[in-house]
């Protein structure tokens, strides 16, 4: 691949944590308030709270970095559950994934809608959804663009919140920060007379209630290793420096808000979120009377409507980005698979945006379920990727010294996730979790058909190939007979790895029009897709299966007495390259015919067309406005 490609893809550490940051530090305006909240008039257990959430946030991050060391092609849990559990729990993970960067759209786009709409009167409710929807489209337009093109754009939204959020609680704890001592010492009072009063296991169910209400706190830690081959290089540092930059960002604000929350005693206030009642305190604090709120607060306010658009982007990046990993093995369309011109995963993007369209249509854009459907898929592929982790480290025991250390994190991270998983199930199950559950395991339905049908079809593919193969060819090396006749009647033929449909095509060709042509041509592009900035290694074996298969059919047409000539390209829109290769072979040959097949199923049906892209038909139709002639010819297989 040339290095521009490469580089034109790659986000430094601190582009990246703006591009894949929002998701968490946006989760730091709901997640905390749900955890204090849920323990009731006994707040100062919030203090338990907020080390446990900065020691999970470490935790998590940590065991992710190994992800990333591991794997550094990308595909985070996905990856993780597939290589180190096998194929099935890959698909769990890998579906919970998808289903919950679409929830990362919906979640993040209702509640900024909630947030901005809450300034308006009520009579404007009834076009938020409309608003929401513009939204999505127009985050769509924005990725489709490319990944580069997002970030700059989104980039000033981000560190608005930063400053505005990170300054407000610094100030909020350097006021009272005087009382700190005495906050710690009335804690352990408090809760040891508390464990008197009701028993110790009270004490830590109330803890661990609240702990898994805050669950959604840590939903996007895992944005960064599913996108690791978007990092400039060398990669691994890049994402373990940008992992690094998430979690001490997430650790500080989530443990930063519920300080602040304990240091200013907050109450709830209907109608308002606490961190909007606590930053009223502080302003107010700040400026010595009532008037600094009334003014400053709507920006702040507006700066976190501003970062939870910007972490809906973060579903635009992470998603497709997983849905790529799956369709190279298979469990989704083979096309979520391919970049566009632009180097974004397009199909992917189309996806994620519709998809968080029909879920807010389905909720109504109602945050509260959004979140309970939000937390169970994230931590169903947490639990998946450190059990998988646990699993690698305890093999490598006999072999690795520091094995010990890694598995040790990897299983304590693994009982932190079941756990959270484990209540956040039982407890939310009737208020929306069933639901969760449902969709996922349809995700998971959908993608074992599919597999199976690209199996089948595989299958006959390769009988199809070994038919072919009985007849051999012989190898000319540099022996094949060359064009001199350029001007001569000249069939240009669009390959692909599968020899049986390449010579299916070229024998027809022969029958309907013998005699004919003179001279073969025979093109190909290597498609390069999200799986081909894994390293060299892909790339090589990519050049490798293209040069095979051209030189296959230049020897097949020097033995049959035609000269011939090879054209190959590789790039990440194939239809484009294919176009390019079309107006090179047709300005040299000038009385040229284009030849592809298309795969026609004896069952044609919505299935199928939904997991064959059009590619020949799309070629037809553009080198037919150029002027130029391309025939299909159709080959016939059974529905698979």
């Amino acid at each position: 691949m040339k290095p521009d490609i490469r580089r034109s893809i790659a986000l430094v550490g601190f582009y990246a944590w703006v591009g894949l940051g929002a998701d968490p530090l946006s989760s730091t305006m709901y997640g905390p308030e749900e955890a204090f909240k849920a323990l009731g008039p006994h707040t100062h257990l919030a203090l338990y709270l907020a080390g446990a959430t900065a020691l999970t946030v470490f935790i998590i991050a940590i065991a992710y970095n190994q992800v990333i060391a591991l794997f550094p092609t990308g595909g985070g849990g996905y990856r993780v559950a597939t290589k180190l559990i096998g194929p099935s729990a890959g698909l769990v993970s890998g579906a919970a994934l998808v289903v919950d960067y679409v929830l990362t759209v919906a979640i993040s786009i209702a509640s900024g809608a909630d947030a901005l709409f809450s300034a308006f009167p009520p009579g404007f409710q009834e076009y938020k959804l409309i608003f929401e929807t513009i939204m999505i489209l127009f985050l769509i337009v924005l990725n489709l663009r490319g990944m580069k093109e997002s970030i700059v754009v989104l980039m000033p939204i981000f560190l608005t919140f930063v400053v505005t959020h990170v300054g407000l609680v610094l100030y909020g704890i350097f006021v009272h920060g005087s009382n700190l001592p005495n906050l710690f010492a009335s804690t352990v009072h408090e809760t040891v007379n508390m464990a008197h009063t009701t028993g110790w296991f009270v004490v830590i169910s109330m803890l661990l209630l609240a702990y898994s209400q805050g669950s959604g706190t840590y939903t996007g830690i895992e944005a960064v290793s599913n996108n690791v081959q978007s990092l400039a290089e060398p990669r691994v540092r890049t994402g373990q420096l940008t992992m690094m930059y998430l979690a001490f960002s997430l650790a500080f604000m989530a443990m930063g808000i519920v300080l602040v929350y304990l240091l200013w005693n907050v109450t709830p206030v209907h109608g308002q979120t606490l961190n909007a009642v606590v930053f009223r305190q502080l302003l107010d604090r700040l400026d010595g009377s009532a008037n600094w709120g009334a003014f400053v607060l709507p920006v702040v306010l507006l700066a976190e409507t501003g970062l939870l658009f910007v972490a809906a982007n973060t579903g635009f990046l992470g998603g497709p980005a997983v849905l790529a990993a799956m369709a190279a093995d298979q469990w989704v369309p083979n096309y979520f698979a391919s970049l566009s011109s632009r180097l974004v995963t397009k199909y992917g993007i189309l996806l994620m945006g519709s998809a968080a369209m029909l879920i807010l249509l389905a909720t109504g854009g109602d945050v509260s379920m959004l979140v309970v459907l939000y937390s169970i898929n994230v931590f169903i592929t947490f639990s998946l990727s450190l059990l998988g982790l646990s699993i690698y480290w305890w093999r490598r025991r006999t072999h690795d010294k520091g094995w010990l250390r890694s598995f040790a994190l990897s299983a304590v991270g693994l009982v932190v996730t079941v756990g959270i998983l484990t209540v956040v199930i039982s407890e939310k199950f009737a208020e929306g979790g069933w639901f969760t559950l449902i969709i996922t395991g349809c995700v998971i339905a959908l993608c074992i058909a599919i597999r199976r049908h690209y199996q089948l079809l595989e299958r006959q593919m390769q009988r199809i190939d070994e038919t072919f193969a009985m007849a051999p060819v012989r190898d000319f090396a540099d022996k094949k007979l060359a064009i001199t006749d350029k001007k001569a009647r000249t069939a240009v033929f669009m390959i692909t790895r599968h020899r049986g449909a390449g010579m299916h095509t070229i024998l027809w060709v022969r029958r309907l029009f013998p005699g004919i042509f003179k001279n073969f041509i025979f093109i190909t592009v290597g498609a390069v897709d999200v799986t081909s900035y894994g390293g060299e290694e892909a790339l090589n074996k990519l050049r490798l299966e293209v040069r095979e298969a051209l030189d296959f059919f230049q020897n097949y047409a020097t033995q049959s007495g035609f000269a011939s000539e090879v054209f190959e390209a590789y790039g990440t829109d194939k239809v484009a390259e294919l176009m390019k290769l079309v107006e090179t072979v047709s300005s040299e040959y000038p009385d040229c015919v284009f030849f592809a097949s298309k795969l026609i199923f004896t069952e044609h049906n919505w299935f199928a067309r939904m997991l064959h892209n059009q590619t020949a038909l799309h070629l037809q139709r553009r080198l037919h406005l150029l002027g130029q002639q391309m025939v299909i010819l159709p080959m016939t297989v059974d529905r698979g």
